[in-house]
């Protein structure tokens, strides 16, 4: 049997569902703050939940406790908010809903849902409030206003698609099981990288050795005493029509993938490079940008903002690790100047008088270098496998919240 479908100001969804402007189902307000807010904050244990934003960490669904709390005096100048009522952010990251596993009060940096029982179940509305169908509608909303963030009258002219509870329960139920499994991968991934870090820590400072080498001698190293920087540049507009591989910032953030490219499309000078080849980011250190090239194609070039670093007595994969480490991204952090954060650059000269501690043995540095990348190979196929996961969810939630795809 065919399902018949209708259009609605949601779209096409089933012709058996309803629509609803959440307004017209729920009650919507604003939160408030007491002012000033330090003369209510409290350690007692009377005090009343204060919900902030950094209670929650990115992921989140619920909300179970608070670090701050408020004396009972300052509810009447702030809005009061119970146990499964939600909460969205009407900041510039506007709209991501949060179910409340805890009483409290919220200032006026959210707005809260309440009294949403007759019409929605809570799971199904977190899963409708957090998809696109939504999120296209506050901008839509927010777009037409005038405004640039959330209010209480973007959220009450919301439109939802309403089956029956059975149907929203089962919905959510499926939605629920996928997130679950993308949690136990995020707990998986992250234990494994507490241990890669630990494990990390030891290798890369000779705590810990391989059984190969227990009896090895390590030794401190300047950088420039390893190998040198490429200095080889080039001008891109020189060649407008040529085909180069670009190696940038934006490349390395894009899963370490060179951009092919002309050179009409680059409008600054490049430094011409060839591998083996190590590409330390100078500009903010702290963004961990390292980049070991082990083979390139011909034109390859990087980026000014990258220093190619080249030698034949240290393991570039081994120095990679190294770099990547805490202490030297945070050496690192120090040596460098900008007029401000986000513009702060190590320079040629303060990386190359750097002094490392590495193995004498290359051999040895080939190792090390060798059961980090394993550790790191099996962190990026869990990775994988949650994007994975997280791409179907995203189909599901798609295909469900429309009726599409029915389970009942």
């Amino acid at each position: 049997m065919v399902n018949k479908v209708k259009k609605t100001e949601f779209g096409i969804i089933p012709e058996e569902w309803d629509v609803f402007k959440l307004g017209d189902c729920s009650n919507i307000y604003r939160g408030g703050s007491p002012r000033p807010i330090q003369d209510y904050i409290t350690t007692s244990d009377n005090g009343v939940n204060w919900i902030k934003i950094g209670d929650v960490k990115a992921g989140d669904k619920y909300i179970t406790s608070t670090e701050e709390k408020i004396i009972p005096e300052g509810i009447s100048m702030s809005r009061e908010v119970k146990v499964g009522d939600f909460i969205l952010s009407n900041s510039m990251s506007f709209g991501r809903p949060y179910i409340l596993k805890t009483d409290g009060c919220i200032h006026d940096g959210w707005l809260v849902i309440q009294n949403y029982q007759s019409k929605y179940d809570a799971e199904y509305l977190y899963y409708l409030l957090s998809s696109e169908f939504v999120f296209a509608q506050y901008k839509k909303l927010a777009a037409g206003s005038g405004v640039q963030n959330l209010n209480k009258d973007i959220v009450t002219e919301v439109m939802l698609p309403h089956p029956d509870k059975i149907e929203q329960e089962a919905i959510a139920l499926v939605l629920s099981s996928m997130d679950e499994l993308i949690n136990n991968l995020e707990k998986k991934i992250e234990k494994k990288k507490n241990i890669q870090i630990g494990i990390m820590q030891e290798y890369l400072t000779g705590k810990r050795k391989l059984s190969k080498y227990e009896n090895s001698v390590w030794e401190k190293k300047k950088i420039c005493e390893l190998g040198y920087l490429v200095k080889n540049s080039i001008n891109p507009q020189d060649y407008l029509h040529e085909l180069f591989w670009e190696y940038s910032m934006p490349a390395y953030d894009n899963e370490k993938t060179p951009n092919k490219t002309r050179g009409y499309t680059m409008n600054s000078m490049r430094l011409a490079i060839s591998a083996p080849v190590l590409l330390f980011n100078k500009l903010n250190v702290r963004q961990r940008r390292v980049w070991a090239i082990t083979e390139c194609k011909n034109n390859s070039v990087c980026s000014t903002e990258f220093l190619p670093f080249v030698s034949n007595k240290v393991d570039l994969q081994f120095l990679r690790e190294l770099l990547l480490t805490d202490k030297i991204t945070y050496d690192f952090e120090n040596m460098s100047t900008g007029t401000s954060n986000s513009q702060k650059r190590i320079s040629p000269e303060s990386f190359l008088e750097y002094e490392v501690f590495i193995p004498a043995n290359k051999k040895e540095q080939e190792a090390i270098a060798s059961a980090l990348n394993d550790a790191n190979e099996e962190i990026e196929k869990l990775k994988k496998m949650r994007d994975k996961y997280v791409h179907i969810k995203n189909g599901m939630m798609s295909d469900l919240l429309t009726g599409k795809i029915r389970l009942v």
